[in-house]
């Protein structure tokens, strides 16, 4: 009887239990909310306003304003060297000395060899006088006279060629005793006290003028009819070394008379005071001119001005955090902000990072910069 009670009531138990399971459902559907999705990151900055400097920028070349290598005039042995390598001498200082005794008894020969010849000469001299008178009177014949006169002709002409020896000991004497022609840096030496020289041989040394000096570089052809237009006053550059702070100040005061057709490129130099000695010859440096100043200018980081198929654009975010993609008209761009000429306004929001995962219309999530 049990048995055949619960085989009965078996289809109820079923029922109740799909009805249950189905219930259950129903609810669990209705309580499941749709997934948002999240707004993406960004980080902006605000459109301002900023005088902007227009520049042309180049990599240029440090070169002295004057460079000399010594070499010795007359043949012997070093006998002094008074600087150090990497010294700064004056104009006219003295570097070396070459053993002057030989050159200093050529010299007092050549004077003792004219002091005999002076005397020969004035003596010479007052006999011709004293025969002119003789040949007038007529106590002696005119050849005798015209004799003693070429003599004393000779021993004239003896005597400033001996002059001319002894100018020439004392010039070579001078030799012996080499003086820096122009203040500057020295170089590396490349001999020393003791060893002997030969004339106008190896450079002794090297001297480089490093104040004032040049700053060489190239730009496009394009810019010339700029350039030659303000060369007429003082065009000032700018120049600092890589990793520098420092930035020296120069004027342009060489153009090239031509262009170079394999690179298009017009070579200009200019000149740099140097006083602190920052730039030195052979560097690369860093050359900007200033051509003129673009005033209360709207500016906005450069790495917020994308490129499209229809140009430039910015991602603009609207009051109510939605993103905008805003075309731009872009002017020149320096120090990591680009000069917006159309589109902006001064206190609009841009994104600057982030632009991948944006789309026109969609939230945006400000994580970083001026608030929106």
């Amino acid at each position: 009887m049990h048995v055949l009670s619960f085989a009965r009531s078996l289809p109820k138990i079923l029922l109740l239990v799909l009805l249950s399971a189905s219930l259950g459902a129903g609810c669990s559907k209705q309580t499941e909310k749709p997934k948002v999705k999240a707004a993406p990151p960004v980080t902006v900055a605000r459109a301002s306003v900023k005088d902007v400097p227009i520049e042309l920028r180049a990599i240029g070349n440090v070169e002295a304003y004057a460079t000399v290598a010594l070499k010795s005039r007359v043949a012997g042995m070093i006998t002094g060297v008074q600087f150090k390598e990497g010294d700064d001498v004056a104009k006219g200082a003295l570097l070396f000395t070459v053993d002057p005794r030989p050159l200093q008894a050529q010299l007092a020969q050549a004077q003792a060899n004219l002091a005999r010849d002076l005397a020969s000469a004035n003596n010479a001299r007052e006999q011709a006088k004293r025969y002119a008178s003789l040949w007038q009177e007529g106590i002696v014949t005119r050849e005798q006279y015209d004799q003693l006169q070429a003599n004393a002709d000779s021993l004239s002409a003896s005597v400033a060629s001996l002059r001319a020896a002894v100018d020439n000991a004392k010039l070579q004497l001078d030799y012996c005793f080499i003086r820096s022609p122009m203040s500057g840096r020295t170089g590396g030496l490349t001999t020393h006290a003791g060893n002997l020289v030969k004339e106008n041989d190896t450079p002794l040394v090297t001297i480089n003028q490093i104040t004032p000096l040049y700053v060489t570089f190239s730009l496009p052809e394009k810019e010339l009819a700029t350039i030659k237009g303000r060369m007429g006053g003082k065009l000032p550059v700018q120049a600092r070394v890589a990793g520098s702070a420092v930035v020296e100040q120069g004027t342009v005061t060489f153009l090239d008379n031509g262009v170079d057709p394999a690179t298009g490129t017009i070579k200009v130099k200019a000149t740099f005071a140097n006083a602190r000695k920052t730039l030195w010859p052979g560097q690369f440096v860093n050359v900007a001119i200033t051509l003129d100043t673009r005033k209360g200018a709207t500016v906005v980081p450069t790495r917020a001005v994308q490129t499209g198929q229809q140009g430039e654009f910015v991602y603009l975010v609207k009051p109510d955090a939605t993103a905008e993609v805003r075309p731009v008209s872009t002017g020149p761009s320096l120090d990591g902000v680009t000069v917006i000429e159309r589109g902006l306004v001064p206190g609009d929001t841009v994104v600057t990072d982030g632009q991948v995962k944006l789309v026109p219309g969609g939230k945006v999530a400000v994580k970083g910069g001026a608030p929106s």
